[in-house]
């Protein structure tokens, strides 16, 4: 089996690439091949509600051992169509699939369907951050956070999502966030399993939707 995910941009691949290191090698072992994408080009939110889908549905129809997963972050809200929340968004990207198998004429669209599965990170792949505190008080060279932020971390909102919190502590204790180098180091020393239990709402299903998988 083939799982092929897509995210929004080079840290959450990079990020997932790091966190599951020890999944995707045990997947692997057991006939599992996860790995994860950046977009298409392009907006990159956009990008992943819109035209992963068409992509996925060319994959799915060439191969019958094949697994796609579109992963975006729910902020912004309504970006490219209306959607605020989890189900929202969901269910958009959703019928943008089974738009894509309409357009090309599928007789059996079920079968696909089950294969296409779409989870997000609440409200952005940072919400991981807030999740590995450890990591992150050890990161910035502090021996304690007083966190600033709600819980569970997966409580945040459009107005004042992860990323802009993360962004923010990084200011005051003198430094400034790199994505592409900061997620990854920190969520890499981190446990998958103990982020997808503080992170029940959205990373804690994709997780548990990977380690149910088996071998074909």
């Amino acid at each position: 089996m083939r799982v092929i995910a897509y995210v929004e941009g080079a840290s959450d691949k990079l990020g997932m690439e790091a966190l599951l290191r020890p999944l995707i090698e045990e997947k692997r072992q057991a006939g599992v091949d996860i790995q994860f994408f950046e977009s298409p080009k392009g907006d990159r939110k956009t990008s992943v509600l819109t035209k992963v889908p068409i992509r996925a549905a060319n994959i799915l129809l060439n191969d019958p051992y094949a697994v796609v997963v579109a992963l975006p972050d729910l902020y912004p809200r309504n970006k490219p169509f209306p959607h605020e929340t989890v189900d929202e968004l969901t269910r958009g990207v959703a019928e943008n699939f089974r738009n894509a198998l309409r357009q090309k004429r599928v007789g059996n669209p079920a079968e696909l369907e089950s294969r296409f599965q779409v989870f997000c990170f609440k409200y952005d792949v940072e919400v991981l951050l807030l999740a590995a505190e450890e990591g992150l008080r050890r990161r910035l060279g502090i021996s304690s956070i007083t966190p600033q932020w709600r819980t569970p971390v997966e409580d945040q909102d459009h107005d004042r999502p992860p990323r802009r919190i993360v962004e923010q502590l990084f200011r005051e204790h003198g430094t400034k966030y790199e994505e592409t180098y900061d997620l990854p180091l920190i969520v890499g020393t981190a446990d998958y399993q103990e982020l997808a239990e503080r992170c029940p709402q959205c990373f804690g299903p994709f997780v548990r939707f990977l380690t149910q998988l088996q071998g074909s």
